[in-house]
């Protein structure tokens, strides 16, 4: 529909018609917040609604679809959108374990088939990417981000929004992103969801913002403001931040969809005395549609009758959303996507085919010792004990939505399938939560004394994850931790595999006490396939920790881009930063990950000593595969700035790559470098380049110990002062 045609409806609607196109209803397979008690079909009949949530499926779409067209006056399509966050029948590892991958292409690859799923199921929008940075493991929602690095989360934005919007030839299976929370939703106060944000500008600038600008330059075409609010001001009234920063500055030409109920909890947020006030914020802040809280229907009405809004403010918003409507092909579409057979209950094969993969790449074995791992030949009795051994629907985790749990391979399934030569046994031995079970304890023990080896597999159930799911202390259960005793003190060789959805803070004992660790972030409908890959050998670990792994609660947050202080950290001296009772970095950190492979870099080279503004460097270092397997290194470079205006990160990430190399294999790994990637926010939050010295790292992980260092000076040609001249 064209531009003049918009217009030429926008002026035919009554207000009522008007604030349906503004208003989401849940309609409502899965519940995320309060319940509309209203009928849904009567509100479509009376133009009440522009958009339905949570519903999806060939004849609800279909029927809802049809009283749009042919018992409304307008005859304006519904949309109708879903949480596709890690997939939509075929279910993909959660967004913490992909982003461990560092992979891009299978980012995009895995978002352009839960798109294709999608929209075949009568899906037109989803509300990912989720591009919230988190550095919290006891928020639940963290599960649903890439990790703690900007960088690695912009990356992940445009990958997906791509994946989602732009891959699939056929425009009827694409589906529009609406990237999630804006913005610093993971720096909620201890954790807790929905709690308060009270962050720096430059945190602001330097670690929340750039997912989102990356995801508005990859064409993203929503945006959801967070629950939160920032430094007192509520993200569903700041102006400041969702007009003049999205809208004016950065050129956001797309939908801000509200989340959950959140305009009309401006009121318990304490800036709203009522729904009218509620209702004025989000539409001057720029929100165009209300989902589910009723403040627009509700408010607007009387607000413009006081002269608080303009009808041309409303207009606005009705345009825009008139323009995703056109953008989606629905008014020549209504039924796009339903045109041809859904996939029904089962998955697609291709689907999890690619499912498998992107699960066993997003595995991180964190711990090998001896080589327990792959299994040899030698091991025949195998005891696989735990809570987390045998359970489907634990393996789909939060937001599965579509996703069918009977499809789900378990851990137990894929290692029978994996290893078909030897014996296993398994013994559950606890539940995931409660109190201990002493007689399945010993019968734990009983296996595992009459086994060669144990897999141990240790976790969480989906409702201990996500949105509503902050633990203050993110660890193993008490009564998986007993389990865990018994079974070390056998003596038997372990594997430990950790079924979770975030970093656990495990005690030390717990730690050490297994031969082998394999963190298995719940990864979707092939997990166990997955898991059973790399144990058995079939396939060679490549997944690195986006997500550092705390050894205490109290170090929280602990990540690798810290800044350096006036007294950085000496462990010969007392008065450095430290703490008395824990180390200062992770147990595990960002890029942490073990192959079946051994790999050497060379010295880090440099193309030239010196660039100026708006130059490129090349950056290049020699990696060999050393060990008898063939593998895939994955290789991070970072930089730091150590004199500048403002202090820096000791570590800034800016790039990662894979190389796959064969035994005795060499290649160069060449990055390029831009001198504005080394600008930083100054005071004013605007990016600033230093003259001076910048040192490169290009190593395996984040720790000094695995990099190789080279520098590189900034030398910009002097400023000429016209007038003095």
């Amino acid at each position: 529909m064209n531009t003049d045609k918009i217009e030429h409806l926008i002026s035919q609607m009554t207000l009522t018609e008007k604030l349906g196109q503004m208003s989401m209803l849940a309609a409502s397979l899965v519940v995320t917040g309060p319940v509309s008690p209203r009928d849904p079909v009567m509100l479509v009949r009376e133009g009440r609604v522009g958009g339905i949530l949570n519903t999806w499926g060939y004849d609800e779409i279909r029927e809802a679809q049809r009283v749009a067209l042919e018992e409304t006056r307008l005859k304006i399509p519904l949309y109708f959108s879903v949480d596709v966050l890690h997939g939509h029948r075929t279910i993909y590892p959660i967004p913490l374990a992909e982003a461990c991958a560092f992979d891009r292409d299978l980012w995009l690859r895995t978002a352009a088939e839960a798109a294709d799923e999608a929209t075949r199921d009568g899906i037109h929008m989803t509300f990912a990417p989720m591009l919230d940075v988190c550095r919290d493991p006891r928020w639940g929602r963290i599960c649903e981000c890439a990790g703690e690095d900007a960088y690695v989360n912009a990356e992940y934005a445009r990958a997906k929004v791509t994946g989602f919007q732009n891959t699939n030839d056929h425009p009827h299976r694409r589906l529009a992103g609406v990237a999630k929370h804006f913005v610093a939703y993971g720096a909620v106060t201890a954790g807790r969801d929905y709690a308060e944000v009270d962050i720096s500008r430059r945190a602001l600038h330097e670690v929340y913002l750039p997912p989102f600008k990356a995801a508005v330059e990859a064409g993203v075409a929503g945006i959801m403001p967070s629950f939160t609010d920032i430094a007192g001001i509520a993200m569903s009234a700041h102006r400041g931040l969702l007009h003049d920063l999205l809208r004016v500055k950065w050129g956001f030409i797309g939908v801000i969809v509200s989340d959950y109920n959140a305009i009309g909890e401006l009121i318990p947020h304490g800036v709203a005395q009522d729904i009218v006030e509620a209702a004025v914020l989000a539409l001057k802040a720029g929100i165009d549609i209300d989902m589910m809280s009723g403040a627009y229907e509700q408010g607007l009405p009387i607000a413009l009758e006081r002269g608080l809004v303009t009808m041309q403010e409303i207009d606005t918003a009705v345009r825009r959303i008139l323009q995703m409507k056109s953008a989606m092909g629905l008014f020549e579409y209504p039924l796009r996507g339903l045109q041809q057979e859904i996939p029904g209950p089962d998955t697609i094969p291709a689907h999890r085919a690619s499912a498998r993969d992107a699960a066993r790449r997003s595995l991180v074995l964190i711990k090998n010792e001896d080589g327990l791992l792959p299994l040899s030949n030698d091991v025949r009795r195998i005891a696989v004990i735990g809570p987390l051994a045998d359970a489907q629907s634990e393996m789909m985790g939060p937001w599965c939505m579509a996703g069918d749990e009977q499809q789900a391979i378990s851990i137990l399934q894929g290692l029978r399938e994996s290893l078909r030569a030897q014996d296993i046994a398994h013994v559950p031995g606890a539940n995931i939560d409660g109190p201990a079970d002493l007689a399945g304890i010993a019968s734990a023990v009983a296996a595992a004394q009459a086994s060669d080896m144990v897999v141990l597999c240790l976790g969480e159930n989906r409702q201990h994850t996500g949105e509503a799911a902050s633990r203050t202390l993110p660890r193993p259960f008490n009564c998986q931790m007993e389990l865990a005793k018994a079974v070390f003190e056998t003596g038997k060789p372990v594997l430990l595999v950790l079924a979770t959805s975030r970093p656990w803070i495990l005690p030390d004992w717990m730690a050490a006490g297994p031969r082998a660790i394999l963190i298995a972030l719940f990864g979707g409908t092939e997990a166990g396939r997955a898991i059973g890959d790399v144990v058995a050998g079939d396939y060679n670990p490549t997944g690195r920790l986006c997500i550092s792994w705390p050894y205490r609660t109290g170090q929280i947050p602990v990540h690798y881009g810290m800044r350096s202080t006036g007294r950085p950290h000496d462990p010969n001296n007392g008065f450095s930063t430290s703490f008395l009772d824990a180390p200062i970095g992770p147990r595990w950190g960002f890029g942490d990950g073990l192959s079946y492979s051994q790999f050497e870099l060379g010295e880090a080279q440099v193309s030239k000593p010196v660039i100026s503004a708006e130059e490129t460097v090349d950056v290049s270092i020699e990696i060999a595969n050393t060990g008898a397997h063939s593998g895939e290194a994955t290789i991070f470079m970072f930089t730091h700035d150590p004199v500048a205006l403002a202090t820096r990160p000791l570590l800034e990430l800016k790039d990662f790559r894979k190389a796959v190399l064969a035994p005795g294999q060499r290649t160069l790994a060449t990055f390029q470098l831009n001198a504005n990637q080394f600008r930083y926010p100054d005071f004013n939050m605007e990016p600033r380049l230093d003259n001076g010295r910048i040192n490169i790292f290009i190593g395996t992980s984040a720790r000094r110990i695995d990099q190789k260092c080279v520098t590189i000076d900034v030398l910009q040609p002097p400023v000429v002062n016209d007038d003095a001249a």
